[in-house]
C-alpha cells in the first residue's frame, strides 16, 4: 500500500512499507497488518490506522475535549470518550497549596462541565493523566458539542488547520477539535452553526475523501452567498 494518506483498509489488510506499527496495527510475520476498519496513515514512520467507529485510545499530548463524570477529594474524572476516564488532579488548578478540607472541587469545576485538556501519559493500562494547564486549555462555558469519527478527525488534523481555518474565517465561527473526536462549536449565529453542522455530518458519512476541499467549499459559498444577501436586503430597506 502507498503512503497516501486516509486510505481505506479493513481489518487483516497488509500495509506495505518499512514502518513501526501503531494504533491498531499488528506485525505478523514481517507483515504490517490492520486490526480494524478505518482509514491507514502514515505518520513519522509510524503506521496508524483510525478506526470509523470505537473509542478512543488515549495518546501522550493529545488534545481533548472531556465531561466531569466525577470528583473525590484529590482528583476530577473526566469523560473522555473511551474506556478509560481521564484523571485531573485537584492540584492542577488550585496549585501546589490544594488542601482537601480548605478546597471545594466543585467551586470550579462541577458534573457535567465541559472541559479542553490535554492527555499527559497515555499507558493503556490504567486511566490517562490529563492536564488544563496549557494554551486554550480549561473550562469551555459555551458551545455546540459536535462527535465525528477518528478517522475524519485524523484529516482534519492532517490539512494542519488549513481547513478548519477557512471553516471559521467563512462563518465566523470557533472550532476546537478534539483529538478523542469530540468538537467544540462557537458562534453567534444559528445558522452559521448550522452550516458547519452539515459540513462534519457530510465529512463523517462519506468514506471517500477525493475532492472533500471542493465540497466544503461549495458548502461554504452557499452560506456566503446567504449572508450577502441578508447584508443587500438590510440595505435595501435602509435606504
Amino acid at each position: 500500500m502507498s503512503e497516501n494518506k486516509n486510505q481505506f483498509v479493513l481489518p487483516g489488510d497488509t500495509i506495505s512499507g518499512s514502518y513501526e506499527p501503531a494504533q491498531n496495527v499488528i506485525l505478523d510475520d514481517n507483515r504490517l497488518l490492520s486490526t480494524a476498519i478505518g482509514f491507514c496513515e502514515i505518520n513519522d514512520n509510524e503506521a496508524n490506522v483510525y478506526p470509523l467507529t470505537g473509542f478512543y485510545i488515549p495518546r501522550s499530548d493529545d488534545l481533548v475535549i472531556g465531561k466531569i463524570k466525577s470528583h473525590t477529594s484529590m482528583v476530577w474524572e473526566v469523560d473522555i470518550n473511551s474506556y478509560h476516564v481521564g484523571i485531573l488532579p485537584a492540584f492542577d488548578i488550585f496549585g501546589k497549596d490544594y488542601n482537601p478540607s480548605k478546597h471545594d472541587l466543585s467551586s470550579k469545576l462541577n458534573i457535567g462541565d465541559l472541559v479542553a485538556v490535554r492527555i499527559v501519559s497515555g499507558d493503556t493500562a490504567r486511566d490517562p493523566l490529563v492536564t488544563i494547564s496549557g494554551e486554550n486549555l480549561g473550562k469551555i462555558d459555551s458551545g455546540e458539542l459536535v462527535k465525528i469519527s477518528s478517522a475524519k478527525i485524523s484529516y482534519l488534523i492532517s490539512k494542519h488547520g488549513s481547513m478548519i481555518q477557512t471553516i471559521e474565517s467563512s462563518t465566523d465561527t470557533s472550532i476546537t477539535i478534539g483529538q478523542n473526536c469530540l468538537i467544540v462549536l462557537k458562534s453567534d449565529s444559528g445558522s452559521n452553526l448550522d452550516k458547519i453542522i452539515k459540513i462534519f455530518k457530510m465529512l463523517d458519512s462519506t468514506t471517500d475523501d477525493s475532492n472533500m476541499d471542493e465540497k466544503i467549499q461549495k458548502i461554504l459559498d452557499e452560506n456566503n452567498r446567504e449572508i450577502l444577501k441578508i447584508k443587500n436586503n438590510m440595505l435595501y430597506l435602509l435606504m
